[in-house]
Parts: C-alpha cells; structure tokens; sequence
C-alpha cells in the first residue's frame, strides 16, 4: 500500500511537447539505455529541457512516476522514509462474560518515502537537480543502481533490514553543471553506475518548433525571436548563453500583448529585459549593459534583412483570417 504522503505521478504524453529528429534520437538512445537495465542522466545548462525530456521518456515506458527535486537540507530519511506520528492500537477482550480486559499499544509510524516507494513497485524515478542534494544523502543510490538492493533503516515495523529493488524499477536523473551556484560535485561511484547525456542548447529546427508550439506566433515573427536569441548566443559575449527559453519568454510576451517582432522601442526593450536577465548574474550591471548592447545590434540587423515588410504582411493575413 502507498501511503499517502508520497505522490505518484500517472504517466502522459506533454502537451505541446516538440519531437524533431533532434529531440527522436535523445529519446531513442535513452530508451535503448534503459532497456538495457542503466539508468540515465541528462547533465546541461539550465534551459536545455532535461526536465521536460525526463517526463517525456517516463511517458514512453510507460509506468507511474514519482519525482524528488533535489535539496540541500536532505537527508537519507527524507529519500527513504521515516517515522512520522504514532499508531495507536486498542484491544478488547470481553471472552469471559465478567472480566473486561483491554490492552492498549502506541508504536511510532514508519512512513516510506518516495524513493523506497519507486524500489519497491517499480515505479520510475525522476530525481531533478539530483546534486542540489548533499552527496551523503545520495549514498543510499549506490546500491540500488549496483546490487539492485536497498539498505532500509532499523526501526521500519520490524521488516527486513533491506529491500529488494524491482525488476521494472527505472531512474532518470537530471542536474546542471558544477560551477552552478548550490550545486555539489556527485561522488564518482555514483556517476560510474549511471549513463550521462550532456545536452546543449537545442538545433534551429528544434528551438524555432518549441518557440511556435509554446508561444502560438506565426512563423516569421518566431524566425526573428529565434534568429536574435542564437545569434546573442553566438557572440560568445554572456556569461551564461541564452536558451530557447528566453525565446519562449519573448515570445510569449509579444503574443500577451498582441505585438510583432518590429523597429519599436517595446520590442527592442523587451528582448533586452528578458535576455540582458537570462544570460547574467544578479547584479552585474556591467555585463547586461554590453549584453543589452550586442542584443540592439542584433535586432536592428535582424529585422534590416527586408523580413519587416513581411511580418507586416504576415499579420495582415491574420487578420483577414480572423
């Protein structure tokens, strides 16, 4: 029985979610993987969709999710379980007619959490951000990923003192670089057991389909968003390179505000916001002033390639359209 503290996740197939021969050959590889009996880990920069990705392939094999973000306060317990209230039992015994006997007992109640609940069913685990956790709290993922065995605490109802893993279990992990603030280095023992797939900032096709899917702009006006944001990630000026989510945040923006990529001081001032913010650390002001610069040239030079004229154009068919 899964108790109700822990939450399981139905797996579904994401709305909206792009599958470009780009994004087809991830999920095939990864699948091939965990066919093969190895979990996997996506390691990328944030904005690379390994979140996404993970949720995706859980839907493809098909069993029921359980997710754990990773946390620098964790310990072992809150990834396997632990005591949490009492149980109270009362007994009654009125077998002789004249003696009333009752028994009372109050146990503490061991609870499973959800990395002992995905063991035992067979459940897939997605655990995002996995190095945001202590490396100490993820010793306990040594011998599941190895010996496909799980040492369980003393104390859990008198059970056994391990737990054998299921056979249909599977674990996908995800976590961002090293030099990422609040992120530990995972042990090596723990990264040898597990396949790593680094993954970068997504090809054209890949990032202008999500930008259209996400955002419901026509596809000229996701062109340009698409063309500024990888021609920002090209000039190798950022400290952190701009992803496809800074194209989504742009272009949904515009679409909230019934906008169009333009000459105008709005869009270049929106493009400047949300990139200058993506691609920077809080607080370096210097760094988002030259970034903020490279993006003005970027859209002037962009939309000074005669593609005005067609976004105009394009917007006038929308509007016959409606």
């Amino acid at each position: 029985m899964i108790d109700e503290m822990t939450t399981v996740l139905e797996p579904s197939p994401l709305p909206d979610f792009v599958e470009t021969k780009y994004v087809k050959d991830i999920t095939n590889r990864t699948l091939s993987y965990i066919k093969a009996g190895f979990p996997v880990h996506f390691r990328g920069i944030s904005g690379t969709g390994k979140t996404t990705l993970a949720m995706h392939i859980s839907s493809k094999i098909g069993r029921p999710v359980v997710m754990i973000h990773g946390d620098e306060e964790f310990t072992t317990s809150d990834l396997v379980g632990g005591e949490h209230g009492y149980r109270f039992k009362k007994i009654v015994d009125r077998f002789v007619s004249r003696v009333l006997k009752v028994e009372e007992d109050m146990v503490k109640r061991w609870v499973d959490n959800r990395l002992t609940v995905a063991c035992k069913y067979g459940f897939t685990l997605i655990y995002d951000e996995f190095t945001r956790s202590r490396p100490e709290a993820n010793n306990i993922l040594l011998s599941i990923l190895q010996e496909k065995m799980m040492d369980m605490p003393v104390g859990r109802d008198g059970a056994e003192p391990y737990l054998r893993v299921d056979p249909e279990f599977t674990a996908i992990f995800t976590s961002n670089p090293e030099e990422y603030a609040g992120v530990h280095r995972s042990q090596d023992a723990l990264r040898d057991r597990m396949i790593t797939m680094d993954l970068d900032c997504f090809d054209y096709e890949t990032e202008l389909a999500i930008t259209l899917a996400k955002s419901k702009l026509s596809k000229p006006h996701a062109e340009v968003i698409v063309n500024i944001v990888r021609g920002l990630r090209d000039s190798g000026k950022c400290e952190f390179a701009p992803t496809v989510r800074g194209c989504i945040m742009i272009a949904k923006t515009l679409k909230a505000q019934n906008f169009t990529p333009s000459k105008s001081d709005g869009f270049m001032k929106t493009c400047q916001d949300i990139l200058a913010s993506e691609t920077s650390r809080v607080g370096s002001k210097t760094n988002q002033a030259r970034v903020k610069d490279i993006i003005k040239g970027l859209v002037e030079k962009e939309l000074g390639k005669g593609k005005t004229v067609d976004i105009k154009k394009e917007a006038k068919k929308e509007t016959v359209a409606i």
